[in-house]
């Protein structure tokens, strides 16, 4: 295995590139077949904050990346109008509280409001608050948890340049067919339209929703999840900055789906996504103009998609990475962080000799378990509302959801509790968060939070609540953070 071919640039190809070039170069050759006629999607703006993991692998400099992708800092997602019209909450990095070994904070908390103490969930979350407030720094000891917003197209260009210096290959064509071996039935070439023929041992499907390697060459298979994520379309436009970036992103309902507003250095990132079955695009795009700041800057780009996940992310000789592994709509930021996973997974379980069956099943396995948990995690956003005023809202609440989901729903309704499995994406700060954002409150708490006294108690919340208002007020203005520590002006600076 000392030949790997990605088919497809944009975000997928390249992080798979540099992470593969820069750990693995001197034992394998990295190809990477793209072309500048075919668009890449380009609208992945929103992250989580594993990146970090990512770019400190690559030895990616932060202040300098950031500056190369005019990346903001994200400390979580506001939502608009999920519970209901004119109710907002957020989702933050982070924790929220303290923990005890038994329970977690928000049993404290529950325990509290039955006590008298009035205060919001969300003031005992530093993260939440510095956000509302548009503030921002790095603190000591890794206190603030935080991702990034940032370009998605500079920072393919961005990794490309790193992946060609440690000798990756780029050679520009259209494919036009996936040569298979006879025998094996894997991939043994790409032909391009150029006549020009790409031999390799591994071949990584970077295609996008077309999935030319995956599905339209090996028939890998894909389960469609559209019964429970209904949207399938979206409008993504770019417009002029017009106020001071804040450190979070905007997700807005509204009655066929949702719209985002993502703010970068040097401008912002907007789109909606929609049900086709109940808005149709030029409604759509009409929506989406009437709801943006500032003037545009691109043509509106239109996508239409389907969400679920391919049967196997690795068959044969190939491993699908980003889109054509499977699509989940971009409202909690996973897209980047799939292929993250999946880059670093196919790292660890890398073929030597050949291609090993057990290492394909337990790349398959663990690609799926982060797939089914992030959609259970969607599902939850739609299924949980008091919204019934329009029919996409009304057959979201009344849609049956998968037993995994439903057994989560209930176990925090009845006893406060959720427990994160294996090495699940989201934290249990995270899914407290959007259960009591999205209207599902615990009928009970834990019984150790009742072991302190009144006094106890009081101290234990206030001292919480004053520590994170401390902090926040030291804190600087994001925006002034942002242009001192990496802005354009600091590069020419330097």
């Amino acid at each position: 295995m000392r030949r790997v071919v990605i088919a497809g640039g944009g975000t997928a190809g390249w992080m798979t590139a540099a992470a593969i070039a820069k750990t693995m170069g001197r034992t394998v050759a990295v190809t990477l077949v793209e072309s500048d006629a075919i668009g890449t999607i380009g609208v992945g703006e929103s992250t989580i904050p594993p990146l970090q993991i990512y770019n400190r692998l690559l030895g990616i400099g932060e202040a300098e990346f950031m500056r190369e992708t005019q990346a903001t800092f994200k400390l979580g997602i506001l939502f608009d109008h999920w519970k209901q019209v004119g109710h907002s909450y957020f989702h933050s990095f982070g924790m929220t509280g303290k923990d005890h070994w038994a329970a977690g904070f928000q049993h404290f908390w529950l325990y509290g409001r039955e006590k008298g103490h009035a205060q919001s969930y969300d003031d005992y979350c530093l993260e939440l608050i510095a956000a509302l407030q548009g503030r921002f720094a790095h603190l000591p000891d890794n206190r603030m948890n935080y991702a990034y917003q940032l370009d998605s197209t500079l920072y393919a260009r961005f990794l490309r340049t790193l992946a060609e210096k440690e000798g990756t290959r780029r050679i520009e064509g259209k494919i036009a067919q996936v040569e298979l071996d006879g025998a094996s039935g894997h991939i043994a070439a790409l032909s391009l339209e150029s006549g020009e023929r790409i031999e390799g041992d591994l071949f990584v499907d970077c295609t996008g929703f077309r999935a030319l390697l995956i599905e339209g060459a090996l028939h890998a298979g894909h389960d469609d999840w559209t019964h429970w994520l209904p949207c399938d379309s979206a409008i993504a436009v770019q417009t002029e900055s017009v106020r001071p970036a804040v450190p979070y992103t905007r997700a807005m309902a509204h009655d066929a789906g949702w719209q985002w507003r993502i703010p970068l250095q040097h401008r912002t990132g907007n789109g909606i996504v929609y049900c086709s079955r109940y808005l149709d695009r030029d409604a759509a795009l009409e929506r989406l103009l009437g709801n943006i700041e500032g003037q545009t800057l691109t043509q509106p780009n239109f996508l239409r998609f389907a969400a679920g996940a391919r049967r196997r992310q690795w068959h044969r000789n190939c491993v699908a990475i980003g889109l054509s592994a499977g699509f989940m709509e971009p409202l909690e930021s996973t897209s980047i962080h799939l292929i993250q996973r999946a880059v670093l997974r196919l790292l660890r379980l890398f073929p030597e000799g050949g291609i090993s069956e057990a290492d394909v099943a337990e790349f398959n396995e663990q690609q799926d378990a982060d797939m089914l948990q992030i959609r259970d995690f969607l599902i939850l956003h739609y299924k949980a509302t008091d919204r019934r005023d329009s029919p996409f809202w009304r057959q979201c609440a009344d849609m049956p959801v998968p037993d995994s989901l439903a057994h989560r729903i209930e176990l925090f309704r009845e006893t406060g509790r959720v427990f994160r499995k294996n090495e699940e994406l989201f934290a249990e700060n995270s899914w407290v968060q959007v259960m009591m954002g999205q209207g599902i409150m615990p009928r009970r708490h834990h019984p150790v939070a009742e072991r302190l006294s009144d006094e106890e108690l009081d101290q234990f919340l206030s001292g919480i609540r004053e520590s994170v208002e401390r902090t926040v007020a030291s804190l600087p203005e994001h925006a002034a953070y942002i242009q001192h520590y990496c802005g354009a002006g600091r590069a020419q600076a330097a």
